[in-house]
């Protein structure tokens, strides 16, 4: 099953909430604020979230949705769930690197290993 909208699809792998994004640049303040209401919403509705957020479409994200991400990340700890991103592009990976959220996040190079993390 897959659904979603024109920010982001989503599937469903053996009890894992896979998102991808489908933007190629997570700039905009609306844009951010609209997929993280709706993927919190997700988080709240599932009694132990697991979730992979792939990023193969993205080559561009604002210092804005790094924050979306840290919320989600917080509320999916808080309800003791798991979250990988995934496919995240050299440019990007190299602003977590910078930013130490690589520290934070548990990032995997592609969905396969992702999902084949999880518990």
């Amino acid at each position: 099953m897959t659904e979603g909208n024109a920010k982001f699809s989503v599937s469903n792998n053996n009890g894992v909430t896979v998102i991808t994004l489908q933007e190629q640049r997570i700039l905009d303040e609306l844009s951010i604020a609209e997929i993280g209401k709706e993927l919190q919403k997700m988080v709240a509705l599932a009694p132990v979230p697991k979730m992979v957020v792939d990023f193969r479409n993205v080559t561009n994200m604002s210092s804005s949705a790094l924050g979306m991400l840290i919320t989600l990340h917080k509320r999916i700890r808080e309800a003791n769930g798991q979250l990988r991103l995934c496919n995240i592009q050299s440019t990007i990976e190299e602003v977590f690197k910078i930013t130490r959220l690589n520290e934070i996040f548990q990032i995997c190079k592609g969905q396969d290993e992702a999902l084949a993390s999880m518990d």
